[in-house]
Formats: C-alpha cells, structure tokens, sequence
C-alpha cells in the first residue's frame, strides 16, 4: 500500500513537472504562464490533452510534435522525472501533511530556478522574491511545519539561515563581480530562509563542492571551458 502512495505521488510529481516546465519557458522571457495554453513553439499549433501526458507523450512522440515533427528538447522529459522524484521522496519522507506541501513546494521552486539559470544565466527575482516572503509567512504562521529540525523557533531560525546564506555568497560576488552574480547570493539567502541554520551552511558547501568538481571537469576535458562561465544557480538548486 505504502509503495503504491509513493508512485502515485509520483505520477502527481510528473504532473506538476509539466507545469513546471511552463514557468521555465515563459518565466525568463516575461510571459505569462497561464496565458496562451500550450502550444508548440514552432509551429504554434495548441497541444491537446494527448500531447500533454507527463513522460508518457514525449516518448510516445518519439521527441518530435505531432503537427510539425519539430524535434522537442530532452529537458521537459527530465524536469518531470525530476519532479515526480521529488514529490515521492517528500511523501516517502514526511507522508501526507503541511510537511509534504510545504517540501514539495520548496523542491518544485528550486527546480525551477536552477534549471532557468542553467538554460539562461538567470536566477529571476520574480521567483526568490515571492518565495521568500512565503518562506517568512510560514515560519511565523505555521511554526508547528518543520521540514528540518530547528533547535531555535523556525522564524528564528529562517532569518538567521537567510543572513548566513546571503553573506556567505555576498562575499565573494563583491571580490569578484563577474564570478558570482547577484542572483546567486539572493538564492543563497533564500536556501537559508528555507533550511535555517546550520542546514544552511551544509546546503552551500556542498554546492560549493558540486560546482568545483564539475569545474574540474571541464578543465580537464572540454578547453572551451576555461572562457566559459558556469552557472552556479544549480548547484545551489540541487544541494
């Protein structure tokens, strides 16, 4: 029964995805995200209910529309997949609650913002701003919803993480203006109101770790590299 809950949260995961991947599209671009219904990029043709089943269509399609056989990029798959993973590893981890909205929540968020800084080189203020606010609201109005276990009330908590990850990145982004952007220490602030301390000063080394060992490799392996700047959105998005 538990392993059926997990994949049927999953397939909600996979369902959000497709929203998700919207937001990724429109979002950096200044458009709405409800406003016009999906349709394909290329040839503008609305997409129908067939054409919008999470994972299901994109590999029934073969990767390609079915109006125009434009061929359709490999991340809107991952991003369901991804979603889908995490919604069921919040309901594996804290079951039906506040605590499984409010993570699947936060997930959803920075899977967003790593992927558009990925694709664009943006972590938009559009997104770290609202959240944050609702990051604030939740510890003052629903302290009883932990996702990590603070030893101080989670107001507290979120404030302090926030200070800790907005100066842990200010830091460097004023040394060297053109190695960390603003967006980042933004982000990282937000990660901290998010886990509060001390998961805050984890969450950062280990994007810090992440982000130096994919440097390494292309170094090592790509020349190209060593002119191109990295994104460090998703990183942080990912730890």
């Amino acid at each position: 029964m538990e392993a059926a809950l997990i994949f049927i949260f999953a397939l909600l995961g996979t369902a959000v995805g497709s929203f998700l991947n919207v937001c990724i599209d429109r979002l950096p671009i200044g458009k709405s995200i409800i406003y016009p219904p999906s349709h394909c990029d290329t040839c503008q043709h609305p997409l129908t209910p067939i054409d919008l089943i999470p994972i299901f269509s994109y590999l029934w399609l073969r990767r390609r529309c079915r109006y125009c056989q434009a061929r359709i990029p490999f991340r809107p798959l991952w991003v369901e997949i991804g979603s889908g993973f995490l919604f069921a590893l919040a309901y594996w981890h804290f079951g039906l609650g506040a605590e499984f909205a409010v993570a699947a929540f936060y997930g959803s968020v920075f899977l967003v913002l790593g992927v558009i800084d990925l694709e664009h080189g943006l972590i938009l203020n559009k997104i770290t701003y609202p959240v944050a606010i609702v990051a604030l609201i939740t510890g003052i109005l629903l302290p009883q919803v932990n996702i990590v276990s603070y030893p101080w009330p989670d107001i507290a908590n979120g404030v302090i993480g926030g200070i800790i990850g907005f100066v842990f990145l200010l830091i460097p982004a004023l040394i060297s203006r053109e190695g960390m952007g603003w967006g980042d220490v933004k982000m990282a602030g937000l990660i901290g109101l998010v886990t509060g301390y001390p998961l805050v000063l984890v969450a950062l080394l280990m994007a810090v770790i992440l982000g130096g060992l994919i440097a390494s490799v292309l170094l090592l392996f790509k020349r190209k590299g060593r002119k191109e700047a990295i994104p460090f959105g998703p990183f942080l998005s990912l730890a």
